[in-house]
Formats: structure tokens, C-alpha cells, sequence
């Protein structure tokens, strides 16, 4: 990493110019700041970047080994290096005859038999080849957590229009609530249970299936014959008693958070079947494509991701809003939260030293509009700057309810505009005037109404969100990350953040019990335990 150019970037953020002088300067803004793949339109016109800025950010991206790295990334080379392994998630989605140049013939041929396993496996399920001891499987629990929960229910989320398969029902939360609900509104008789952890020791996810075997005892004679396994331990998945032929494993290049695209996606394969999963991989791999040839100034991912490091290491906004005008999209805030934070969540660069700059924002979000009637109102307002992504198609899958999402489009377009806009206190004061304030009742009033605009925003713009663009949208994303880690110098695809917290449960559990003594744990825990246990 060149301190010295990060330095530059806070610099020139220190004179950035106004959205609105930008826009006055250069009538052609718009079309200059934007750029388009296929059919999906990037704006970033409402920022405070320049032709200057943004140059200098594609010289630190260049300078810092983007383009080397990505194309190490697809080639297979090991550029996770603390824990020694490829980054191959985009292999899951590359089409046969396209294999990464470092894997070998037999694993990516693994890659395509295990992807038609899943998909005559899910065809048997989906007909009724494959049943449930009652009958026809009508239901599938959904078992993971993590990048083996939030992918998948995201994404059924978003393509329920395509849903022609069984019911699809998520359980993550160690919580007995999470899963509770959901069996309880089940027939067992007619339910397939999926497990999804790749070493099947996941302490979540195992009591949780553990709990949804014993469900399902209690009213089938094999309740293991209606289990599956997203995992590479055929050991264990053996000894709970699952079939081979019902066991899906991957390999250690996939990364969790990046794993939808191969077995933990077979909730979504269920749900909307084969043809569309390879949609959904198809608009992913395109997405790679374009990752990997285009000019960074008209690359989608390299754009996202040096405005997204303008606006945090650069301009200071140590947050980002992620808001999907498209309803279907509510699980993706969530999502990309996992994607970034434990991504970029580091504070360590690649050489072992510490960070120099800030690393990853934090990430969150809510679907439009219903934000807007929730937290805008810091977003507009508040004392600290939010940028803000917003996402909207231009058409809905309800042509019945086009009007309702006319109104849709005008409010995600309308509240970009304010935020760059604003509202200045002479406005204000006018339109109180107009409503008969006068003196210091009017001055006051006028001030609550000022909106200091200038604040930044992007908007993504898709046809509509079919399998095709969703695999676009999540493989964007995936490819910001990856374009920030590497200007940040350090690895997004470790995560030894989420360990400690994991060691010290295992640890807690007797002593919660009763089994062992509290000796060595500090005065807060030990109050803690003593309240809990009493």
C-alpha cells in the first residue's frame, strides 16, 4: 500500500467541489459518469468525484495490481495466502470449456458433475420422482448459517416470481424460536430437510439439525432418507445417516459468503429449477467477463469500487446505505453486509502490518420506500453524511400494478435528487412565508425545513430482475469487494474475526451448566453466568 497516495485521495477530498457545480459545469455529467453493461446502467453523476479524482483512483487501482490480481484470481492462483488457497467462486459459474488455467481438468470437471447432480436431484424432487414418506415433497428447510443461509435465502427471495417448486423455508438462528416456527407450520412427512455446512461441525447449524431430525422421527420411519448435505465431510454426513447420493460437496477455494453458485444453492435450484439456477449462473459468469476485459473506466465493479473508497478512505463516510427499490431485494442489505464487512472488515494488510488507512465501511440498508418512512430522515437531515446505492428496475413483474411501480421509480429517483439538491433556507422561508409565518416564528420554522443537500448517491438501473440479473447484481458486488481489498492491500477472503467469539462459546457451555468453575473469567462474564444460572 502507498500511503502516500491515500494521503493524496484525503487531500483532494478536503477542496471536492459541490454535486451541484459539477453538474452546472459540465452539461454533459451525467453521460461521462455512468456506465453501462448490457441492458444495466451504473450512475455515479451524483458524486463529488472529478475526471481528477477519479483518475487518480484508477492509477492507485492500477498501481496497487488490480488488473494482475484479478487475473491471477481467475487463472486459480492462491491469493487467499493466509490460509494458502485459491479464490475459485467464479469457477462454480464458468460454463464447461472456459476451466481456470491453475485447476486441474479433474476438479472443474467435478465442478460440472456435481452441478448436474444438483439439478437431477432437484428435477426428482421438483416432479416427485423423489418423495417424502407422505407423499410428494412440498416443503424444504433450508439449514446453514452465514454465507450458507444468506446467500440462498436472499436469492429465493428475490426470483419468487420463478418459484414452480416446493415451499422454501430458512433456519440459521441458534435461537430454538428460528426453527421452532418453522416446523411447527410443516408436515414432516413431507418436508426434505437440507444441512449446509461444508464441514458439518458448524455448532448452529448441526443443533439445529440434530433438533429437525428428531421432528421428523417422531412421525417418519427413515427420517435421515429425507435429508440432504451441502458439505465435503462424507464422514460425518455418513454417520447422521445421510445418503451419498443426497451429498454435495465443494471445494476449499470457495469462500462461505461467495458459495450460492454451487451446492448451497440448491434451496434456490429447488425453488425455480434447473433451467433458471443456469440463468442465474450464466448472468454471474457474464458478469465475470466484463470484470475482466473491460476499461476500468467503463468496468462496473472497478467504478462501484473506487466510489466506494472515495466516499470512506477518501471524503471519510465511514458507512454505506444499500437501498433496493425493488421489494423482492429486502434479504440483499443483509447480504452485502456479510459480503463486505467480513470481507474487508481487517485491520491487518497482507504483510502482517497494520492498516494505514480505514479498511471496509459498514454496511446496511432496507428496500425503498419503506426506508424512507424509517431512517431517511438521517440520511437527509443528520449530522453525518450517508452515500447511499440505489437500486431499481425499470420494469416490475406485475404488469396489472404498472402504476404502483411508476410510483416505485419516482420515489427512488426523487430521493437521489434531494439528496444532492437539498433545500436552502431562502426556499424555506418562502414556502413558510406562503403559509402566513412571519418574524421569529417564521425564521424558526424555515430552519427546520432546510435540507443542506450535497450529499452523495449512485443508482444501478436493470431491466428487471430476472435469474440473469441477479447473478450480474451479486457478482458485481463480489467483485467491488475484490477490487477494494486489493487497493487496501489485505486479504478479503479469510475471516479469523469470526473465530475467537466461536472458541469462547465452546468454552462458556459447561460453565453455563454448571459442569465447570468460572475461575479466570473476567467480573462482568462471571456476573453474567451467575444471573443466568440462578
Amino acid at each position: 500500500m502507498d500511503k502516500a497516495r491515500w494521503d493524496e485521495l484525503k487531500r483532494a477530498a478536503e477542496t471536492r467541489p459541490t454535486i451541484a457545480s459539477l453538474f452546472a459545469g459540465d452539461e454533459a455529467r451525467a453521460e461521462g459518469f455512468s456506465a453501462r453493461f448490457g441492458d444495466m446502467l451504473f450512475d455515479y453523476s451524483k458524486t463529488q468525484l472529478t475526471d481528477e479524482t477519479l483518475g487518480l483512483l484508477m492509477d492507485m487501482a492500477r498501481d496497487a495490481g488490480v488488473e494482475t490480481k484479478r487475473d491471477a484470481m481467475f487463472a486459480g492462483e492462491v491469493i487467499n495466502e493466509t490460509e494458502g488457497r485459491a479464490v475459485l467462486h467464479t469457477a462454480l459459474r464458468a460454463p464447461e470449456g472456459m476451466k481456470p488455467e491453475k485447476l486441474s481438468d479433474a476438479e472443474f470437471g467435478e465442478v460440472h458433475t456435481t452441478l448436474a447432480r444438483m439439478s437431477d436431484f432437484a428435477s426428482a424432487v421438483r416432479d416427485g420422482s423423489f418423495k417424502g414418506q407422505g407423499g410428494k415433497i412440498t416443503d424444504v428447510i433450508n439449514i446453514g448459517i452465514g454465507g450458507s443461509d444468506l446467500g440462498p435465502a436472499m436469492g429465493v427471495l428475490a426470483l419468487a416470481p420463478y418459484h414452480d417448486g416446493p415451499r422454501t423455508h430458512f433456519v440459521s438462528n441458534i435461537d430454538g424460536a428460528d426453527i421452532a416456527e418453522v416446523m411447527a407450520a410443516l408436515n414432516p412427512e413431507t418436508t426434505l430437510v437440507i444441512v449446509a455446512s461444508k464441514t458439518f461441525t458448524t455448532i448452529e447449524t448441526m443443533t439445529n439439525a440434530k433438533t429437525a431430525l428428531d421432528w421428523m422421527a417422531a412421525k417418519v420411519a427413515e427420517p435421515a432418507a429425507q435429508f440432504a448435505a451441502l458439505s465435503t465431510s462424507d464422514e460425518r454426513t455418513a454417520a447422521f445417516g445421510i445418503d451419498a447420493s443426497r451429498v454435495f460437496g465443494f471445494e476449499d477455494w470457495v469462500g462461505g459468503r461467495y458459495s450460492m453458485w454451487g451446492p448451497i444453492g440448491l434451496s434456490m435450484m429447488l425453488a425455480v429449477g434447473p433451467d433458471a439456477f443456469a440463468e442465474f449462473l450464466r448472468g454471474g459468469h457474464e458478469m465475470d467477463r466484463h470484470f475482466a476485459d473491460a476499461d476500468f473506466r467503463e468496468n462496473l465493479p472497478v467504478l462501484l469500487a473506487l466510489v466506494g473508497l472515495w466516499h470512506n478512505q477518501g471524503c471519510g463516510h465511514a458507512t454505506r446505505a444499500v437501498l433496493p427499490y425493488d421489494n423482492r431485494l429486502s434479504r440483499l442489505p443483509a447480504y452485502l453486509q456479510q459480503l463486505e464487512m467480513e470481507s474487508n472488515g481487517k485491520s491487518v494488510a497482507m504483510d502482517g502490518a497494520a492498516l494505514e488507512v480505514a479498511s471496509g465501511p459498514v454496511v446496511w440498508g432496507e428496500p425503498g420506500t419503506n426506508g424512507q418512512h424509517a431512517f431517511y430522515q438521517l440520511i437527509h437531515q443528520g449530522t453525518r453524511t450517508v452515500p447511499c446505492e440505489f437500486m431499481v428496475a425499470k420494469e416490475g413483474h406485475e404488469p396489472e400494478l404498472a402504476h404502483h411501480h411508476a410510483l416505485l421509480v419516482a420515489n427512488c429517483l426523487a430521493q437521489s435528487e434531494a439528496l444532492m439538491v437539498g433545500r436552502s433556507l431562502e426556499e424555506a422561508t418562502a414556502i413558510m412565508a406562503e403559509k402566513g409565518l412571519t418574524g421569529a416564528e417564521l425564521k424558526r420554522q424555515a430552519r427546520h425545513r432546510v435540507f443542506s443537500g450535497n450529499r452523495p448517491s449512485t443508482t444501478l438501473v436493470y431491466p428487471k430482475l430476472t435469474p440473469y440479473v441477479l447473478g450480474q447484481i451479486i457478482a458485481l458486488y463480489e467483485h467491488r469487494v475484490f477490487v477494494e481489498g486489493v487497493m487496501l492491500g489485505i486479504n478479503s477472503y479469510d475471516q479469523w474475526g469470526v473465530e475467537l467469539g466461536k472458541e469462547l462459546a465452546t468454552a462458556l457451555s459447561p460453565i453455563l451448566a454448571g459442569e465447570e468453575s468460572d475461575a479466570g473469567k473476567d467480573g462482568s462474564t462471571r456476573m453474567l453466568l451467575g444471573y443466568l444460572r440462578g
